[in-house]
């Protein structure tokens, strides 16, 4: 008579489950996120890091170096090679501030502007990618961002 293995112990420790770890569903989310959106960014020729840095120039127009790190939560070693990819290929300008040397400035170049009417249905079509009604992934959004405040050291700390 064949013997069946006997089924697994309970874990003792539930809190160290893969499914169990907040950590894990952020990745998870963001990954499976970065995937969907990959058709159409390919479109653009934009990977999803340069998209960011392309929304927050769309929205703020020129800005420094520093300021679109503190919107992408990114220092400048993270950012300074991706702009120069991005200058690179004729998305962004880079000029020195001429009052402070040390700033540097970046716009989207005409080339990165004219990007921004052929990214526009990318919302929607990351949307309709995602089985969720508009509210609850509006909702989503908005604790997925309080979740990030939340992590986020307080000067006055």
């Amino acid at each position: 008579m064949p013997r069946h293995p006997a089924p697994p112990a309970p874990d003792p420790q539930p809190s160290l489950c893969l499914r169990q770890q907040l950590c894990f569903a952020v990745y998870a989310a963001s990954n499976r996120m970065t995937r969907l959106a990959r058709p159409m960014l390919d479109e653009l020729g934009l990977t999803y890091p340069q998209y960011l840095v392309m929304l927050v120039l769309w929205e703020h127009g020129t800005c420094t170096v520093g300021e679109i790190g503190e919107a992408l939560l990114l220092d400048s070693g993270t950012l300074t090679p991706l702009l120069k990819r991005m200058e690179a290929n004729g998305l962004v300008t880079r000029r020195r501030d001429p009052d402070d040397e040390r700033c540097v400035r970046i716009a989207a170049s005409p080339r990165g502007r004219a990007l921004k009417q052929r990214a526009a249905g990318l919302p929607e079509y990351m949307r309709c990618q995602v089985a969720l009604p508009p509210a609850r992934m509006d909702q989503l959004r908005d604790q997925l961002l309080a979740l990030v405040e939340a992590m986020t050291p307080r000067a006055d700390a």
